[in-house]
């Protein structure tokens, strides 16, 4: 009996220390803010993104592909767009098609930056049921490619620039405003701009590029929107997987073809996917989020010493977005066999999109692979690659002004910071500064954001003022 006693003791000790850190896990105490209206001429916010849109800035791999006139026309119509901008402002081109522009401030130091890029995806427009560079407006609706990545954002910072400049606005530092025309393609202008500030020894106090968004339904249990703020962005690789063998007819195949061989391989690797890892990012994701939600939810997010094992089990079985924040994922996209159906091949190969998380490496994920795999006859490359970025702070002015704008605009939003499982330009600024944060400056829903990269990519016209009203409200603080 005694032992049984203790046995109770316990348990009931456990599940007070449970209940009450879950009733102790309850949404911080907020300051109340008085923001003001800002007022300005939001359908010339829509005006300029049509004219945009119009611009057919194609990025592709291939150099010949990409049409430079459509580029060099959205560069030159650049200051009709925004007159006061380039009375006012500073404007280089720098090789790669990068646009920098400088607004003085009252003085030099802890200068921000604000990004975007120009260039946009491919389109099937036999697809589209709009024109996809027509910028047709119907029903409150602006249809277009660009018009959510990321015209839209390059159309917030430049008309919010220049209608603050019209009311004679200087901001208290310098204020630099970055654009790339191939970050569809990986290409480098965005590093060209971070060289440029390298030379010139400029440490941004701040940088905003795309990233999270103002969002529904994307947490357990939260039923208010949420503002996502992308502080560090996961690595990525192609990862290719190779075997060879002496081919021949495939009416008399060895027990296992080279396609077979590397199937088996796909397997081992999926039935086995990387450990998982609160990181700094999803650690602060769910101790903001985690307090807005309902009770068992909470219960987890305020035990994760003890059902962190439950939290990751019901990563893995539903896979998607809360998963690829807790872990490196592994998504095969590509195979190659023979070009006959009945030909043996003579060598096959695969490739896996492979999205790291900050607490693994490029060498440490081919590593984990390998020995998943543990077949010698298969060899493994890295195709292309990138490590994981620089994690950004929040406890500093830069992520003051990210949140104030976004609650501004966005009244009632929760802001939290996240993960971003997509890559960006921004991920090249982590060598000169640890205040880079990812938010594009709209609210959307799940449809919108199917649409990016995708078929009938579209954007409502109070979404292009509410992209530039973030931006005003940025400035104002810079």
């Amino acid at each position: 009996m005694p032992v049984l006693f203790a046995v109770l003791g316990l348990i009931a000790v456990f599940l007070a220390v449970v209940i009450i850190r879950t009733l102790m896990f309850k949404p911080k105490e907020k300051v109340m803010k008085n923001f003001i209206a800002e007022e300005f001429d939001r359908d010339k916010a829509v005006a300029n993104l049509q004219k945009l849109i119009r611009c057919k800035t194609v990025s592709g791999y291939v150099k010949e592909e990409e049409d430079d006139a459509e580029f060099e026309k959205l560069i030159d119509m650049l200051p009709e767009l925004y007159p006061n901008v380039f009375k006012t402002c500073e404007f280089r081109k720098l090789p790669d098609r990068g646009l920098l522009f400088r607004w003085k401030g009252q003085k030099t130091g802890d200068p921000a930056v604000l990004m975007a890029h120009y260039d946009v995806v491919p389109v099937e427009e036999e697809n589209w049921e709009k024109p996809p560079f027509e910028a047709v407006i119907e029903n409150g609706v602006l249809w277009g490619r660009g018009a959510l990545d990321t015209k839209v954002t390059f159309n917030g910072i430049l008309t919010g620039a220049d209608h603050l400049i019209s009311e004679g606005f200087v901001p208290e530092n310098d204020i630099y405003f970055a654009f790339s025309g191939g970050e569809e393609v990986n290409g480098p202008g965005a590093i060209r701009i971070v060289d440029w500030f390298e030379e010139h020894h400029i440490t941004p106090s701040m940088v905003v590029d795309e990233g999270g968004a103002v969002v529904e339904d994307v947490f357990p249990g939260v039923t208010k929107p949420c503002g996502l703020v992308g502080i560090a962005e996961k690595g990525m690789m192609n990862l290719k997987y190779e075997v060879a063998s002496a081919g021949g007819h495939a009416s008399a195949p060895a027990p296992h073809t080279p396609v077979g061989v590397l199937s088996a391989a796909c397997r081992k690797v999926e039935d086995h996917p990387f450990k998982s890892h609160l990181t700094k990012p999803v650690a602060e994701m769910f101790d903001t989020l985690g307090r807005e939600s309902t009770f068992v939810y909470r219960m987890i997010f305020a035990n994760l010493w003890c059902f962190g094992g439950v939290l990751d089990m019901l990563c893995k079985r539903s896979g998607g977005e809360l998963n690829a924040l807790m872990r490196t994922t592994v998504a095969f996209t590509q195979m190659q066999g023979s070009k006959a159906p009945n030909v043996i091949p003579p060598s096959a190969s695969m490739v896996s999109n492979i999205r790291i998380n900050p607490a693994d490496s490029m060498e440490s994920v081919k590593n984990y692979i390998a020995k998943q795999i543990d077949n010698p006859d298969i060899t493994l490359s890295v195709d292309s690659g990138m490590e994981p970025s620089r994690i950004s702070s929040t406890d500093c002015a830069g992520w003051d002004r990210v949140v104030n704008a976004v609650e501004g605009t966005w009244p009632g939003c929760i802001v939290a910071p996240y993960l971003m499982v997509q890559c960006s330009d921004s991920r090249h600024y982590g060598r000169i500064s640890d205040k880079v944060y990812r938010f594009s400056a709209m609210d959307m829903t799940a449809e919108e954001r199917h649409t990016i990269h995708g078929n009938n990519e579209r954007i409502r016209l109070e979404t292009v003022g509410k992209a530039t009203e973030f931006f005003i409200r940025i400035m104002r603080q810079c």
